[in-house]
């Protein structure tokens, strides 16, 4: 169970602190950070613990202070499917806390945590009441339907082969890109990679090894070192033709 933190416990000041790093506050003043703490639960998870589960009712949405936490579910089969990664800074939960849904995936914290919470119903006054926040919240809705709609064309059109080049470069920008070089840190692993991109680890295993033997990328010490992010920028954009 998570250990909950409460606003008698943890001073305004500090709440406020923690509530800035997340990417949809950036550049509230302090009068509203005070609002928005004065409204949260404060909670403490450990690695492997779930916050949310996949068609459950609950309907707070979640800010990442502190941590790392794993979107996905499970089909029929048991086959995991990883829709993505969080980390400190990040919010989710905000869909069924606009729309009233059951959950549309499963959350589960990969590290140690410190998340805040706030209720459906504060969320929406949030938005409602603050430009600034509801132009970044739509910014979020945006960007991830973007994403789908990027995986959604990989998965429909795309060999397994050319879906991992497409993963890497995804991961690889995440990353700061020095003389044409990204590391990947920490990589996935290649279940987690399979998973991300709907095959086998041994798929993984495969094509990983053919892309070192091509010296685009170096796999050492729980790292992917991506040699030349151009050329996999050209490989992926090639299959991907004009979309």
């Amino acid at each position: 169970m998570p250990q909950e933190m409460t606003t008698r416990n943890i001073s305004s000041e500090r709440a406020c602190a923690m509530l800035s790093v997340i990417k949809e506050f950036k550049g509230l003043s302090s009068t509203d950070l005070e609002a928005i703490a004065k409204v949260c639960h404060w909670h403490r998870y450990g690695a492997g613990e779930e916050i949310v589960r996949y068609h459950d009712y609950s309907n707070s949405v979640f800010f990442i202070t502190q941590g790392e936490m794993r979107v996905n579910y499970y089909s029929m089969s048991g086959q995991e499917v990883i829709l993505c990664d969080l980390t400190t800074g990040e919010i989710f939960g905000e869909l069924t806390a606009i729309d009233g849904r059951s959950r549309s995936a499963t959350v589960v914290a990969r590290t140690s945590s410190l998340m805040a919470s706030i209720s459906s119903s504060a969320f929406q006054e949030l938005i409602f009441t603050n430009r600034q926040i509801a132009a970044a919240i739509l910014q979020r809705l945006t960007g991830q339907i973007r994403r789908l709609t990027e995986r959604v064309f990989e998965f429909s059109t795309l060999a397994v082969r050319n879906r991992i080049h497409a993963e890497l470069l995804r991961l690889a920008k995440k990353q700061p890109i020095v003389s044409n070089k990204a590391i990947i840190s920490p990589a996935p692993t290649r279940v987690d990679l399979a998973n991300l991109v709907s095959t086998v680890r041994e798929t993984v295993s495969r094509e990983l090894a053919d892309l070192e033997r091509e010296n685009l990328i170096l796999t050492k010490d729980h790292e992917i070192h991506i040699l030349d992010v151009a050329r996999l920028t050209e490989m992926v954009e090639n299959v991907r033709g004009n979309f």
